[in-house]
């Protein structure tokens, strides 16, 4: 077992994990340094694949205003998003891109010079900036990855799975234990600052379009640390993502496509939106994945198809090199030829509950980005907030930051002592073949608490959950990265189903069929170790007995 110790360690490597470590080390005096972790290679991530770009509410935009924008997330958001929360990211957004650029990163821009900026669902005005065409998170990711490395006051580890958070008697985060993907062994790390920036949990579902990596690492983490978690039973499905099967996720055909005129037909050719929703193609993601997913069960087919083909040639080239390059090698030239798409799970609005600082309810612990939940984006994301999101907590956790005195603990007590003695312990196990049980896990996911839902499929999808984690036994020490991602995926997967039971309404991206109204008295959920402990308790006989379904008490916390 290997000990060290930094002033500020931050765990991902997506744009918020790494502007983030790029800002604290800017901005904090850092006695022992600073760490940033990766479970893959330093860049891979969800921020890498984002497509549509970033909002901007830039001052040189004269058609945008912070109002306008706070307006269209709030609409979006179903009724959840935190007003304080949406102002404030909304008014620093033109500071903090502005700093971006002196971080290497770059917008599209036109022949005067100026910021281009696109139209996506439920925007009223253009205001979000792109990259590369339709590769923005690809290219702010390089940029930023690049800064990184070239910063010699960093340190990098790659190929590092953290496994278990060092939370004290007293609430409070001393460091974080990690194990080498390549060599097994493990590190214990003291910190007095641990960041989170670990992104999604996409790869719980049969179809996404998130990376290999999104198994919802940093959730677990903090869940089994004791931190609240919120609203666990929003996923967002993105309704256009490429109907072709062969990687572990799908391809993102972007909203953006859409924002430039681009329309849906069910397999009979017909253009369907009209009948769900006045705004057509631009309607909010949860409206328009529930309509492809409905034209999908009342043809039989496993797709929908986006018509690109009303847009200008040259312009559709230009606009989106990455999606016409993959389509083409798919056999699809989206200048002339439908695109197969079909819904599959993209974002969680849910995660670990923060302020804008990024602080959680353990001492020394903080969230940024998908990991998070601060009430940005309620029940539902407006398209390319996301990014926007990554980049103003991960300044402001920052600007918090440099206000204290980062120090790597000097003493450890017992509490923690006994953390670190379960993986000094020398065990002798047999590597789990994880892979039919992740596939398995997928399906559960998928059937039991995907686009739509009720207590009988997420009731039925627990009972199979118990058998799966009766099947891997293991709870703490893994001895593999498969196994820790396994691990953390079916403990996530247990929160958004007994969130999903909780809420007895629909709103945004949690629809139950069971429960097609929305209920104004439902606010957020939360969910800590112990009260999900108390929920399963109390209702175990029911749902793991298959009785009635559970009882119907009011939305809010899991108790």
């Amino acid at each position: 077992m290997q000990y060290s110790k930094y002033s500020a360690i931050v765990i991902g490597s997506g744009i918020s994990g790494l502007y983030a470590a790029l800002k604290i080390q800017q901005q904090s005096k850092l006695d022992d340094g600073i760490l940033l972790i990766t479970k893959s290679k330093l860049g891979e991530s969800n921020s890498y694949y984002a497509q549509g770009g970033m909002v901007g509410v830039l001052k040189e935009n004269k058609s945008d205003s912070t109002a306008s924008h706070i307006s269209d997330t709030i609409k979006a958001g179903a009724g959840l998003s935190e007003l304080n929360t949406v102002k404030f990211i909304s008014e620093n957004s033109d500071k903090v891109i502005k700093d971006l650029l002196n971080f290497g990163v770059e917008f599209d821009r036109d022949e005067n010079n100026n910021f281009t900026f696109t139209l996506e669902a439920a925007h009223s005005v253009r205001r979000v900036l792109h990259s590369g065409g339709d590769a923005t998170g690809r290219m702010i990711e390089t940029a930023l990855c690049k800064a990184v490395n070239n910063n010699s006051n960093i340190d990098i580890y790659e190929e590092t799975t953290a496994v278990e958070l060092l939370v004290d008697e007293s609430n409070e985060c001393k460091g974080v234990i990690v194990f080498n993907n390549i060599t097994g062994e493990y590190e214990v790390i003291y910190s007095s600052a641990v960041i989170l920036a670990t992104g999604g949990i996409g790869q719980l579902y049969k179809f996404t379009t998130n990376p290999s990596g999104a198994t919802g690492d940093g959730m677990a983490l903090a869940f089994n640390a004791g931190a609240v978690m919120q609203d666990m039973e929003f996923v967002q499905f993105h309704p256009t993502a490429l109907a072709i099967d062969g990687d572990e996720n799908r391809f993102l055909i972007s909203e953006a496509v859409r924002g430039e005129g681009a329309k849906l037909v069910n397999a009979d050719g017909e253009e369907f939106m009209s009948k769900y929703d006045d705004r057509l193609e631009l309607a909010p993601r949860d409206i328009v994945t529930r309509a492809n997913y409905n034209e999908m069960l009342k043809t039989h087919t496993d797709r929908v198809f986006l018509n690109a083909a009303c847009i200008d040639k040259d312009k559709l080239a230009k606009r989106f090199p990455t999606i016409s390059k993959k389509c083409f090698e798919c056999g699809i030239d989206i200048s002339k030829d439908l695109i197969p798409v079909a819904p599959a799970a993209h974002y969680m609005m849910g995660g670990v509950k923060t302020n804008i600082e990024g602080e959680t309810s353990i001492k020394g612990l903080y969230a940024i980005g998908e990991v998070s939940s601060t009430g940005l984006h309620g029940g539902n994301r407006l398209a390319s907030n996301s990014l926007l999101e990554c980049v103003v907590c991960a300044y402001e956790v920052a600007n918090y930051l440099k206000t204290l005195t980062l120090k790597a603990p000097k003493q450890i007590n017992e509490t923690i002592r006994g953390i670190i003695e379960k993986y000094s312990e020398e065990i002798y196990l047999e590597e789990i073949d994880v892979t039919s049980m992740k596939t398995r896990l997928k399906d559960i996911m998928w059937e039991g608490a995907g686009i739509l839902r009720n207590a009988g499929t997420l009731e039925n999808a627990l009972k199979k959950l118990e058998d799966l984690k009766l099947e891997f036994h293991r709870s703490d020490k893994c001895i593999s990265k498969a196994e820790y991602e396994f691990r953390n995926m079916l403990t996530v997967a247990e929160m958004v189903m007994i969130s999903a039971l909780k809420r007895k309404e629909s709103r945004g991206a949690h629809y139950r069929t069971d429960f097609p109204q929305t209920d104004e008295k439902c606010l957020h959920t939360t969910i800590t170790r112990s009260s999900l402990d108390d929920f399963k308790k109390m209702y175990r006989a029911q749902i793991f007995n298959d009785k009635s379904t559970v009882s119907d008490s009011d939305c809010g916390a899991v108790a």
